[in-house]
């Protein structure tokens, strides 16, 4: 074998990784080092993107596209499998639903923005921009409440529907979310402070949370005949193993029993395996708990800290990878579209989350508001880190409740994979599913009220 830099199959993808992980250190540093930086929020990864897509474009590296998009692809699906391994630190009691409730507003918002962006683009198709793929309005709400790699996914498959330069036009809207997240989140947060509605936090040593522990009670040892993070990547990748033994089996059942209905529900479950892996990671976790119960496992192999770590790592180069990919010339004949859907998702985000956090969070209405804003317009760690400008030591629920409602949010936004998929068929479909989209949202903005009337 030939183990020279002539051979490219072997070195190229730890080339793409070094770059990856050097705009990170290089992103990191200017953090550190600029105020300017500090003050913006902006995530790390997010900033090592948007300087690697720099580098692509001055001529200074050459991208991968396909190992990018391979990254982008695997990483969500591997960083969600290690969040749902985690052991729960606290059991819900009985009759709090604020989870649930939690989901619901995800979801709910997740629909607000599908139903704005499809009207839009379906309008824009029907006058100004003939040329525009009129279910382009649908990543939307993948770019900005699911992230980049559900905007790489749904676009990469309208684009193979015809939508030319669709997972650009995803991906570009992933990366408008974090600047909206990060820009006008902190715009927000002054405009709030300088009208006297909120104080300036200070955190302390003693206010900050203590996220996890390294060694919980009763855990496997930090090391032993095998180490402690290898049982936590060995758990991750089997269990992404499973999802994609799962997931082959079902479509290929699908593909068998219905070749029709293969083409619009397959591309859709291969989009989103993550959910898949999730529920699959979940059982693994749940079953494990339950061996536990009848004497069949001893000990506890999850480590929460170390699966904060990695699912970390992995969203982490995702966001880089997912930047680094976008192809600005894509998307150069749809800029005012992409503009117009940017602006206008940022707006009913905010005014759809104004209204309906004062329902479901009343005790800490601009926690929610604030951290709510942040996820469904970039990440969860963008979510957070708005929210510690406000609440430093996470003395409010509204931390746990990203990540209790995404739990919640996965089942209930089921429905939005299945209107994601009907979307592109026609200019019918279109006013079909965002007619839907509009009648599930105010579903479970009645639900919402309901089920809040009856845990006060």
């Amino acid at each position: 074998m030939d183990y020279s830099a002539a051979n490219k199959d072997l070195w190229n993808i730890i080339i793409q990784l070094g770059m990856i992980a050097g705009v990170l250190l290089v992103a990191n540093f200017l953090r550190q080092k600029l105020s300017f930086v500090r003050r913006s929020m902006m995530p790390i990864a997010v900033l090592g993107g948007f300087l690697m897509l720099g580098l692509k474009y001055t001529g200074l590296v050459t991208i991968d596209q396909t190992l990018m998009e391979t990254l982008v692809y695997h990483g969500i699906a591997l960083g969600f499998i290690a969040m749902s391994l985690r052991v729960p630190m606290q059991k819900a009691s009985k009759g709090d639903l604020t989870g649930f409730k939690s989901g619901a507003v995800i979801v709910s918002t997740y629909l607000v923005q599908g139903t704005v962006g499809l009207l839009l683009t379906i309008l824009l198709s029907l006058t100004v921009f003939p040329e525009l793929f009129s279910a382009a309005g649908m990543l939307l709400p993948m770019g900005y409440g699911q992230g980049p790699g559900q905007a790489n996914n749904v676009g990469g498959t309208y684009e193979s529907l015809g939508f030319v330069g669709g997972r650009s036009f995803g991906l570009a809207i992933a990366a408008a979310g974090y600047i909206v997240a990060c820009v006008v989140g902190v715009i927000i947060l002054n405009v709030l402070r300088a009208n006297g509605k909120l104080k300036k936090a200070e955190a302390s040593a003693e206010a900050r949370p203590a996220a996890d522990f390294f060694q919980s009670e009763n855990e496997i040892p930090i090391s032993d005949s095998i180490d402690k993070l290898s049982v936590q990547l060995a758990m991750v990748l089997l269990t992404y193993l499973v999802t994609y033994l799962v997931t082959w089996g079902i479509t290929s059942g699908i593909s068998a029993a219905s070749p029709g209905v293969a083409n619009t529900i397959n591309p859709l479950l291969w989009g989103f395996n993550f959910i898949i892996g999730s529920a699959l990671a979940i059982l693994l976790r749940v079953s494990l708990e339950k061996g536990k119960k009848m004497g069949i496992v001893h000990r506890q192999y999850q480590n929460n800290y170390l699966l904060n770590r990695i699912s970390g790592f992995f969203f982490d180069i995702m966001i880089v990878a997912g930047i680094a990919s976008i192809n600005v010339e894509d998307i150069s004949v749809h800029w005012i579209p992409f503009l117009l859907l940017a602006v206008v998702g940022a707006i009913v985000t905010w005014v759809h989350l104004a209204v309906i956090c004062k329902v479901v969070y009343p005790d800490y209405y601009y926690e929610g508001l604030i951290s709510m804003y942040g996820m469904l317009t970039g990440t969860i760690s963008s979510g957070v880190l708005l929210l510690r400008e406000i609440d430093p030591g996470l003395s409010t629920p509204a931390a746990n409740n990203l990540v209790s409602g995404s739990g919640f949010g996965i089942i209930l936004g089921a429905p939005v994979l299945i209107l994601v998929g009907l979307a592109p068929k026609s200019l019918t479909f279109c006013w079909i599913v965002a007619g839907l989209a509009a009648l599930y949202c105010v579903i479970l903005c009645i639900v919402i009220r309901k089920v809040h009337g009856r845990s006060k």
